[in-house]
């Protein structure tokens, strides 16, 4: 069967993703919370490796049903490099041969880091992989769960992969996965990647593993979650207690994804995640062998939409069957979603997640619902200010300035203050009881 499979231009949805998947769920680590491990059972026997056929048809397909001026190949798994060095230099020569003139391909891949070389690395650079990293943080936090096939830690390989990237001069991000381990320390995890990594690109993901009657997490069924899965509020507290630090002094600097999509949301821009848009459906994830599923969240024979290799991906992609899956998660608010003041920046959240009740038993609520109130209630003044300096045309990195000047004169207040004068910061206790007995004074007191 020829890999090509022309689309009728009526076939075209109006502009999706596609998550490629060339080793399936198949991965040399062994993360406790991986859901996708799990997907093995539904390939039981088979060698889950991307033929050339499959790997042609897709980059055939997807390029051709993209009408935009740059197309990006994206590789995630499993983990993709168990396919080799080969597998994505071919990947590129075929990309190159599809493309028409005009139409720039990028290539990104999510990876555990663990088999990346100097060779992976320059090919990597060479190629302009953008490169998403999994790391959870320091040392402890991320060998909580993230072991290798045979129990063993995973930190030290992983770090020696993003130092090696940097030496190569490899474009990469952090994907850092928050769970029952790391959840309670935002701040430190923060820092971590600013200071210790480097990056300036970093994705936080909640981990939330529904639990099957089985006691598997093989498919986005149950009520109950594992318990390293991260709880609604310490999710909340996580984002804010980065967002507090970040707000402090990297606004413009480091870019955190679920800043970046707040931010669109309170300017008014498109939403940046598909979890924060009125309807999904846009993401699709393709398997090893060419099926492709509404969601890489919902890889389950219910959301199997058909296979590239028979039917083309266009079609497949703008199907009723994905059209309605999209459209399910505007549909299914639940009045206590549709009546909240943060509707607007929520949109509900991910499908997967909503397997909750509203408060008057009405079901589709996210299981993150209360942390996500509290995170966009808690940055909603910082928001407000940064859209003004936006929308005025100016940077709302001149935040960090505004909030830090009633600091700042402060400071000066304390300075001249004499020690049996009233406190600067209003506490009510003269200054030699108050901030004039702390060494260095900063703050503020409670009378």
């Amino acid at each position: 069967m020829s890999s090509r499979l022309k689309s009728d231009p009526q076939d075209g949805a109006p502009g999706f993703h596609v998550m490629a998947k060339p080793t399936g769920s198949v991965c040399n680590l062994s993360c406790r919370y991986c859901f996708f491990l799990e997907k093995q059972r539904l390939y039981p026997g088979e060698r889950t490796r991307m033929d050339d056929g499959v790997l042609r048809a897709y980059i055939e397909q997807y390029i051709e049903a993209q009408d935009v001026p740059e197309v990006t190949l994206a590789w995630q798994g499993g983990e993709p490099t168990l396919m080799g060095l080969d597998f994505f230099a071919r990947s590129v020569e075929i990309a190159g041969e599809c493309a028409p003139a005009g139409k720039r391909i990028s290539c990104t891949m999510q990876t555990n880091g663990t088999l990346l070389d100097e060779e992976w690395c320059g090919f990597l650079r060479d190629k302009g992989f953008l490169v998403g990293l999994s790391l959870d943080g320091p040392r402890e936090m991320h060998d909580a769960y993230r072991l290798d096939g045979r129990g063993r830690p995973t930190f030290d390989r992983v770090m020696k992969a993003a130092r090696l990237m940097q030496e190569c001069d490899v474009d990469f991000n952090v994907l850092c996965t928050v769970h029952a381990a790391n959840a309670g320390h935002p701040e430190e995890v923060y820092s971590f990647f600013r200071d210790e990594v480097g990056v300036q690109w970093i994705q936080f993901i909640p981990i939330v593993e529904r639990i099957n009657e089985d006691g598997t997490t093989l498919l986005q069924q149950g009520d109950t979650v594992s318990d390293r899965s991260v709880e609604p509020v310490p999710w909340g507290s996580f984002l804010l207690g980065v967002f507090a630090e970040w707000l402090r002094r990297d606004v413009g600097e480091v870019h955190v994804n679920f800043f970046e999509a707040a931010f669109a949301s309170w300017v008014g821009a498109p939403a940046m995640m598909c979890i924060f848009d009125e309807t999904c459906g846009n993401a699709m994830a393709l398997e090893y062998n060419g099926d492709l599923y509404s969601c890489d969240h919902f890889v389950e024979p219910g959301y199997l939409l058909g296979n590239i290799m028979r039917e083309p991906m266009a079609r497949l992609a703008a199907s009723g069957q994905q059209r309605r899956f999209g459209e399910a998660k505007r549909d299914g608010l639940p009045r206590y979603c549709r009546e909240c003041d943060v509707l607007f920046a929520c949109r509900g959240e991910c499908p997967k997640n909503r397997f909750r009740p509203a408060q008057d038993g009405e079901p589709g609520l996210s299981y993150l619902c209360e942390g996500y109130r509290a995170f966009f209630h808690g940055i909603d003044e910082p928001m407000k200010l940064m859209a003004g300096l936006y929308n005025s045309g100016r940077s709302p990195a001149e935040i960090i300035e505004i909030l830090e000047a009633p600091e700042r004169e402060l400071r000066r207040a304390f300075a001249r203050a004499g020690r049996n004068d009233p406190c600067p910061c209003g506490s009510g206790k003269k200054f030699k009881t108050c901030h004039g007995g702390m060494t260095p004074p900063g703050g503020t007191c409670s009378p």
